[in-house]
């Protein structure tokens, strides 16, 4: 049986990808930070059949402990502190996790290999917000990286070092260039999210707005459950490689709200949403549009669910999960 090691695993990127790989007959590890994770119940209930460890993207002595506990033939580092606005809060921190974390689970996967450098295949969870100002439309593989937060910088850092491991050590090293990707387990604090669970409160009665920032910002949006096939499909590959994952369309967040209120039957959603300056980004990313054509060609990926159903799912998701919390 091949095995796996998946950083980030409490993430919806680390749920998809752990049942696609279980799925496939792998065993599966999960890294989860902390013995008291709040989270780690939740994927023993989603996940039943990984594996917990625990370690820190932090701290090099864990992830070493973790590579030998897991002897995995594959890593998937998807641990990040992810959320956007949050890095200009705190941009040590997420410096350190999203950006430093990269070379510790890197220099661990060399030092744990050091008799054969391609024994493990690794991939890091690049992201679309490192191109930031964009410099070209669409963003492929090859443009200019120009981030517009320390969340893009971070991953900037992460992106290539992995990069220089493989240019460097001879390493199957991939980075997969995520573009914005969605589902029903995205964390509440995320736009399509916020706006899905909003809705489904305001249809059963439990309040009465949502207060947004910027309106007009576009972005390539995709469901999460597609892009992990093509996380583990970089891996299957004869060498290491960079691939752009979206789905070449881009859609505005007025447009996000237009299908989530649709969803409830509520076409002009105007007297339900509000706008506040605190909401806005201090230095925004107005249009980003990947090109896949890499990951159709070589790697044979295609998304399967479109925009639309994507935003449907979602808030047919959480009217259910409201009603149950609500008691109805």
């Amino acid at each position: 049986m091949p095995r796996a090691l998946i950083t980030g695993i409490t993430g919806q990127d680390g749920l998809y990808l752990a049942e696609l790989l279980l799925s496939k007959g792998y065993d599966v590890f999960g890294l989860i930070r902390g013995q008291n994770n709040p989270k780690r119940e939740m994927v023993r209930r989603t996940v039943p059949g990984v594996e917990l460890l625990t370690g820190d993207l932090t701290d090099l002595s864990s992830l070493l402990r973790a590579m030998e506990a897991a002897r995995p033939d594959e890593v998937y580092n998807l641990g990040a502190i992810s959320f956007v606005a949050y890095s200009w809060e705190n941009a040590m921190l997420t410096t350190d996790v999203t950006g430093k974390g990269v070379l510790n689970i890197l220099e661990a996967v060399r030092l744990y290999s050091h008799d054969d450098p391609r024994k493990v295949r690794f991939y890091q969870a690049s992201s679309s917000e490192m191109f930031g100002k964009v410099q070209e439309v669409p963003q492929r593989e090859s443009t200019l990286l120009w981030p517009r937060s320390p969340y893009g910088v971070a991953k900037v850092f992460g992106h290539y070092m992995t990069i220089n491991y493989r240019e460097s050590y001879g390493m199957h090293a991939s980075s997969g260039i995520l573009f914005n990707h969605e589902s029903p387990r995205r964390g509440p604090e995320f736009v399509t999210r916020k706006v899905s669970r909003a809705v489904a409160r305001i249809e059963l009665g439990l309040q009465d707005e949502i207060v947004m920032g910027n309106l007009d910002a576009k972005r390539d949006w995709g469901y999460a459950g597609d892009y992990v096939e093509a996380m583990w499909r970089m891996l299957q590959q004869d060498e290491g490689d960079d691939y752009v994952v979206a789905t070449g369309e881009t859609h505005s967040i007025r447009e996000l709200l237009d299908v989530a209120f649709g969803a409830i039957g509520v076409s002009d959603w105007s007297g339900y949403v509000k706008q506040d300056p605190r909401f806005m980004r201090p230095a925004e990313v107005e249009l980003l549009i990947g090109d896949p054509s890499k990951a159709r060609t070589v790697l044979g990926w295609e998304p399967k669910v479109g925009f639309e159903q994507l935003v449907t799912m979602m808030v047919e998701n959480d009217l259910e999960e409201q009603r149950a919390l609500a008691g109805r």
